[in-house]
């Protein structure tokens, strides 16, 4: 990797990239990378989008923490996805952009974010919608406003204030390939501030740790079972492809799957080619391998 490995840093402030230039020249053995770290410090905007649109990029991950949210566009990620294995993960300031909806002096910056069309119907809906209603449709078309740009696959993970009340951000990643959105499903599921029968909620409560009783209450896997024999019903796949094919979109992770299906195995809802529960436990589990092949019988 550290013949490999390029990085790049910027900030606009020229005190805070000086900062960041010397912490990265501190680090233990920093001269053994072969590209040796890149701080700027420039502001990023139409400018940067237009530049990263005419360049080949190597496959790389983009990071982008915009001041609330000048900067940040569409144009932008549009530009960093178009190159062969290339994400984003980008931090949404949930409170910033609720308030600037409404605000006339931003408007093109929530247009370039949202896209015009899209930011005027988002108006008009939330004009009307209960404060605890706001942040889910938000949400919901930031996500496929990058989905129609090309960024099929959007993953959120919210963190919420000290008090547990109200959220502070989000970390938004994109994709447009799949293995990319599994693999940082699995990363923000072991980050997760809690579990729901081991579902993770994708998202980070400082609080939760002090009520762990409230969130036995959902039973998410119960419903992921239930979900799974109505999706698929009448139909025979590997547990692989019912992991890939239903994955998307949702917040269980692989061996969610697993435990579903091994619980509608042993309730005798499904068939199971190889039998799982009847082979011998390793570590007192029974794995679930990604071949095993599983009918679900029809409705």
């Amino acid at each position: 990797m550290s013949r490999m490995l390029v990085t790049i840093f910027n900030d606009a402030d020229a005190d805070h990239s000086r900062s960041l230039e010397s912490a990265i020249y501190a680090i233990p053995e920093i001269s053994k990378l072969k590209y040796p770290p890149k701080v700027h410090h420039f502001e990023v905007g139409q400018d940067i989008a237009n530049l990263l649109g005419r360049v080949c990029l190597v496959p790389t991950l983009f990071f982008v923490d915009p001041w609330g949210y000048k900067g940040l566009s569409l144009e932008l990620i549009r530009s960093v996805l178009r190159n062969w294995g290339c994400d984003c993960i980008f931090f949404f300031n949930y409170n910033r952009i609720n308030m600037g909806l409404s605000n006339t002096l931003v408007r093109e910056h929530m247009n370039a974010l949202f896209g015009e069309t899209r930011a005027d119907a988002l108006r008009a809906q939330l004009e009307v919608m209960e404060p605890s209603e706001r942040e889910m449709a938000i949400v919901e078309e930031l996500a496929q406003a990058l989905k129609d740009m090309g960024g099929n696959y959007v993953l959120p993970f919210r963190f919420v204030d000290a008090y547990g009340t109200r959220t502070s951000h989000h970390l938004v990643f994109v994709s447009k390939n799949v293995l990319g959105y599994t693999i940082m499903k699995e990363i923000m599921a072991a980050e997760s501030s809690r579990t729901e029968q081991g579902v993770p909620a994708l998202e980070y409560n400082p609080v939760d740790a002090r009520y762990p009783l409230l969130f036995e209450l959902s039973r998410p896997l119960d419903d992921l079972a239930d979900i799974l024999v109505a999706e698929f019903a009448g139909q025979t796949l590997t547990m692989q492809d019912v992991f890939e094919r239903h994955q998307v979109g949702q917040r269980f992770i692989e061996k969610n799957y697993k435990d579903a299906l091994r619980t509608l195995e042993e309730q005798g809802r499904i068939t199971v080619h190889p039998p799982v529960c009847d082979r011998p436990r390793r570590n007192n589990q029974v794995t679930f391998a990604s071949r095993v092949r599983v009918t679900f019988p029809p409705l």
